[in-house]
């Protein structure tokens, strides 16, 4: 079966890639295999935890959460220390990220009593909340312990538990056509664009896992029992092939116990006793975070590289026990609290998810697998006292893991820094166009005129249709709403709604390069009709006539990605005296900055492109909205953006229009609802400031 199942994996690759075609029936067949397995799956779980634990003495259950306890401890921090060795394997490249939308979302916090206490069990059955559903089923076992006529009762279990190991063999008489299908959809769905940068996380959590589940794991188990390495690769041998073809540890833990104890039997001699421990210790594993489930702790290293916020190793211990602690739920939930924990973008958290689809998952359940396998051999052998040191599988791990870990992670490294991959953000960023269709547009350097009557004025409207030209002022390093791309055009999110709202009143556009201390002018006279958007703050009310807010930026600060340690609090930067901080003209509000930051130097900065320059040398950091900030790390991917904590709210963005045209202001306001109300907007936000392909359509 294992032959067929890995002819029938390697052939479903070798179609999908080369023909990049699938049919929905393929797809289907994968997905139809898998529900199959998960069939038997939770049932299994809580069958064999209730038939274990009853059947089990008080002394044998001591003795498991003993020994159980103690093999968890040693393999688990086993994997850990393989994991915080990884990043030596990362090469040194530029990185650097575009904002996410979800950066300053709160963190999702998962309610401890309600994963693991069963409130209504029926509930955790339904919605398959497997730590929950293991607390029911452990303490029913629990219960049956203390009865004294339990043996009859007890074989309905051990039937029902027997009856769905004969389903679970039944099932896997499809694997190789399930596997197949699986395996021709998913590489015939994979995208190249996908891999981009991910190359260096996967590559290196394939040679973790490999290193891990077939040399550290069974030598292990290996050095203190009779059973060999190669018993041990063949106990786990149908488990790791089905579970890295589906991508599923779920669907084989009745697979994994039955191999165990077939094992078992067959090579250490266990008699009847001994044989229902696997299947306790087996479906505990699955809800506990091990084996594959700590990968995730390596995305969190990894996602701190390539977005140029490196975790340093003091941070490691702490991120580990939070992750442990995390990671009993779905990382899924656990991965946007981590990148939270250690300040690193939430828009990672999007390469998580492709990672997983592409083949983390896959790799995560073939360590799962071995894991599983290795606990329950261990813990076991260590209940029954089969236990001896032997000397031949030691020698062989104490040399092959050091020298194999090192040579692998220096390969790695050195591979990786061969490779010709130059810094790809800039490009990224500068290598857009508009994303709809344009008006005609003209544009100018300087205003044509910069003075004049500044009394009441006609309708803006009126005006507007009169001339044939809506005219709009931009400023200049004003990342991400208006730049210049690579090829001279000008671009962004506040560009493209110019050209919308031009169209849409049926005239042409003209942008006007202006500074900001001509704006109040040049909207009052007449000469402009609408400017580049502004934060919304109680200076800029009172100074011009501004429209609603058509989005939102998380406060902010742009630092050097070495000092990102300094800013992680609130309360630390404002105590520090010695700090000086630099804030745009556009973003400076004196009342504001006096009340809330009296201990440090604050400098008004005329553009944020002063941060870069010579005079940014004295400037420790410069407050900045985080969309604005996160552009200028592309450009410059030696800076990092950080929101200390606890997160300051966010402020509006609005356009200063024609002063005292209450009715050109409405109507503004009006269009910027619809298109937010159309997802017009959040679409051409998605493409400017996250640097997204909007999937939506554009109205």
């Amino acid at each position: 079966m294992a032959n067929k199942i890995i002819l029938a994996m390697f052939l479903g690759l070798v179609i999908g890639f080369s023909t990049q075609f699938t049919l929905p029936i393929v797809d289907l067949t994968g997905q139809g295999f898998v529900m199959l397995m998960q069939m038997t799956a939770l049932p299994y779980i809580s069958v064999s935890l209730i038939y274990g634990i009853g059947s089990m003495s008080r002394k044998q259950g001591k003795q498991l959460v003993k020994f159980g306890a103690s093999t968890l401890l040693i393999l688990s921090s086993t994997v850990l220390l393989f994991i915080g060795l990884s990043p030596l394997a990362f090469p040194d490249w530029s990185a650097a990220a575009f904002y996410s939308a979800s950066s300053q979302a709160p963190a999702v916090e998962q309610n401890i009593l309600e994963l693991f206490l069963p409130a209504n069990p029926f509930n955790a059955y339904a919605q398959a909340i497997i730590p929950a559903v293991v607390i029911f089923s452990i303490f029913i076992g629990l219960g049956f312990i203390g009865l004294e006529n339990k043996r009859r009762t007890l074989y309905i279990f051990k039937d029902l538990r027997e009856s769905l190991t004969l389903v679970t063999n039944f099932v896997m008489k499809f694997a190789p056509i399930g596997v197949f299908a699986i395996a021709l959809h998913s590489s015939a769905t994979i995208k190249p664009d996908e891999l981009d940068g991910l190359m260096v996380y996967i590559a290196t959590a394939a040679c973790v896992v490999l290193l891990l589940s077939f040399l550290v794991l069974p030598l292990l188990v290996a050095i203190i029992t009779p059973l060999t390495y190669k018993q041990v690769i063949l106990t786990a041998k149908d488990a790791l092939i089905t579970a890295f073809a589906t991508g599923s540890i779920f669907i084989v833990l009745p697979l994994i116990a039955q191999s165990v104890k077939k094992q078992l039997f067959d090579y250490a001699k266990m008699h009847n006793d001994a044989k229902r421990i696997p299947s306790v210790i087996v479906p505990i594993s699955f809800s506990l975070p091990i084996g594959g489930k700590l990968l995730a702790i390596l995305f969190v290293l990894f996602a701190g590289w390539f977005s140029g916020e490196t975790v340093d190793v003091q941070d490691y211990p702490g991120l580990m026990i939070f992750a442990v602690m995390q990671l009993f739920g779905s990382s899924m939930i656990a991965v946007p609290n981590l990148l939270d924990s250690v300040n690193i973008s939430a828009s990672m958290f999007d390469l998580f998810v492709v990672a997983e689809q592409l083949i983390i998952s896959r790799l995560g359940a073939l360590l799962s697998v071995m894991f599983i396998t290795a606990m329950s051999l261990l813990t076991t052998l260590l209940i029954m006292n089969k236990v001896k040191f032997y000397v031949k599988p030691f020698t062989i791990l104490a040399a092959s893991a050091p020298i194999g870990s090192a040579l692998i992670f220096i390969l790695l490294s050195v591979t990786f820094n061969s490779i010709s991959h130059p810094y790809k953000g800039y490009e990224k960023f500068i290598n857009r166009d508009l994303l709809l269709p344009s008006a005609q547009a003209s544009y100018l350097k300087e205003p044509a005129v910069v003075s004049g009557p500044f009394g009441k004025r006609s309708k803006t409207l009126d005006i507007i249709k009169q001339r044939g030209v809506l005219r709009m002022g931009y400023y200049r390093d004003s990342l991400p709403y208006a730049f210049q791309n690579k090829d001279g055009k000008l671009v962004g999110l506040d560009i493209e709604l110019g050209h919308l709202l031009a169209q849409e009143l049926g005239v042409n556009i003209e942008f006007v390069l202006i500074y900001r201390n001509q704006t109040k002018a040049l909207l009052s006279n007449g000469y402009l009709d609408i400017v580049s958007g502004i934060p919304v703050t109680p200076k800029n009310l009172l100074k011009y006539t501004l429209t609603s807010s058509y989005t939102a930026e998380p406060f902010s600060l742009l630092v050097r990605d070495t000092d990102r340690r300094k800013f992680t609090y609130w309360k630390d930067i404002i105590d520090n005296k010695a700090l000086t901080i630099g804030v745009p003209e556009a973003y400076f509000y004196e009342q504001s900055i006096e009340k809330n930051m009296p201990n440090n130097k604050v400098w008004e900065l005329s553009t944020p492109r002063l941060m870069f320059k010579e005079q940014g040398d004295n400037i420790d950091a410069m407050m900045y909205g985080a969309a604005g900030a996160s552009a200028w790390t592309l450009l410059y991917p030696d800076y990092a953006v950080v929101m200390p904590k606890p997160f300051a709210p966010a402020f509006d963005i609005a356009f200063p229009v024609a002063t005292g045209d209450l009715a050109f202001e409405r109507f503004i306001s009006h269009w910027i609802a619809m298109k937010k109300r159309s997802k017009t907007i959040d679409a051409l936000f998605s493409y400017w400031i996250e640097g997204k392909q909007p999937n939506i359509f554009i109205k």
